[in-house]
C-alpha cells in the first residue's frame, strides 16, 4: 500500500495537466465550430447560425470550466495529499463518466487513437479515486463502529 501512496501526489498533478490541457482542447475545437457554423449561413431547423454559433461556444465554455474544477480538485488533493471531499469526488466521478462517454462516441466519429486518449485520461482519473480511497469519506463501517472496532487481532469478529 506504500507504493500507492507514493504514487498519489504525482499522479494527481499529472492529471490535474491532462484536464488543464484538454480543457484548452475543448475550448479550441468549439471556438473553431462556432466559426465555421457561423459563415456556413445555414439553418438547422430553422435555427439561425448566430445562435448555434454562440450555443458551440458556450457549449464549449461549460465544458471546460467543469474540467478546470475537476482539475482544481486534483490540485488541491496533490497539495495536501488528502482525498477530496464528498462534492470534489463526486465531480471526479461524473469527469469519469463523461470520459467514459466520450471514449465510446469518439472510437465511432474520430477512431481508436482519439478512443485511447480518452481512455488515459478515464484511467488517471479512476486511479486518483482508488488511489485516495475512502479517507475523506469519513470510512466508518456499516453498523456504525469505527474500523478496527468489534474485531478480533485476526481480523474476526470479536
Amino acid at each position: 500500500m506504500d507504493g500507492v501512496v507514493a504514487v498519489r501526489r504525482p499522479v494527481a498533478a499529472a492529471t490535474a495537466l491532462v484536464l488543464v490541457l484538454e480543457a484548452a482542447g475543448f475550448l479550441l475545437l468549439n471556438w473553431i465550430l462556432s466559426i465555421v457554423v457561423d459563415r456556413q449561413q445555414m439553418s438547422l431547423a430553422g435555427l439561425r447560425p448566430g445562435a448555434m454559433a454562440a450555443g458551440s461556444w458556450a457549449g464549449g465554455a461549460v465544458c471546460a470550466l467543469f474540467l478546470l474544477l475537476c482539475a482544481a480538485v486534483l490540485l488541491r488533493a496533490a497539495a495536501r495529499d488528502r482525498a477530496p471531499g464528498r462534492l470534489g469526488r463526486i465531480g471526479l466521478i461524473c469527469c469519469a463518466v463523461l470520459h467514459g462517454v466520450l471514449g465510446a462516441v469518439a472510437v465511432g466519429l474520430l477512431g481508436w487513437p482519439a478512443f485511447g486518449a480518452a481512455m488515459v485520461v478515464l484511467a488517471l482519473l479512476v486511479l486518483n479515486l482508488v488511489a485516495y480511497g475512502d479517507e475523506g469519506a469519513g470510512a466508518a463501517s456499516v453498523d456504525g463502529a469505527a474500523p478496527g472496532e468489534g474485531t478480533a487481532p485476526g481480523g474476526a469478529p470479536a
